[in-house]
């Protein structure tokens, strides 16, 4: 099992920043994930990154706005979210899967994680 526990989310206005963490114990896990769930949507996927590569993958609709990184000595994955939009209001789940992956494949789909956080709320007010 993955234990995760995430962190930092809030209320802040459009074109403000958050970053979340997850920290992340108990067996070791190969990639982890940042979705979200919006009020009224369906879980997606947000970003991506494994903990022995610096390969990461985004959702267009954040690309050049939010980064996921990695401190592998605090076993924490984090999304710094910047320039914020009221369309980013959500709830922000961390989630981690141990199964090997192939290079430059990381995960998308959310079945594909086998262990999730309690999630986060963010809001973006107008």
């Amino acid at each position: 099992q993955v234990q995760l526990v995430e962190s930092g989310g809030g209320l802040v206005q459009a074109g403000g920043s958050l970053r979340l963490s997850c920290a992340a114990s108990g067996r070791t896990s190969v990639v982890m994930a940042w979705f979200r769930q919006g009020p009224g949507k369906e879980r997606e996927f947000v970003a991506a990154m494994s903990w022995s590569s610096t390969g990461t993958r985004s959702a267009d609709s954040v690309k050049g706005r939010f980064t996921i990184s990695r401190d592998n000595s605090k076993n924490t994955v984090y999304l710094q979210m910047n320039s914020l939009k009221p369309e980013d209001t959500a709830v922000y789940y961390c989630a981690a899967d141990s199964r090997p992956v192939r290079p430059f494949s990381l995960p998308t789909v959310r079945d594909r994680y086998a262990y999730w956080g309690q999630g986060t709320q963010v809001t973006v007010s107008s």
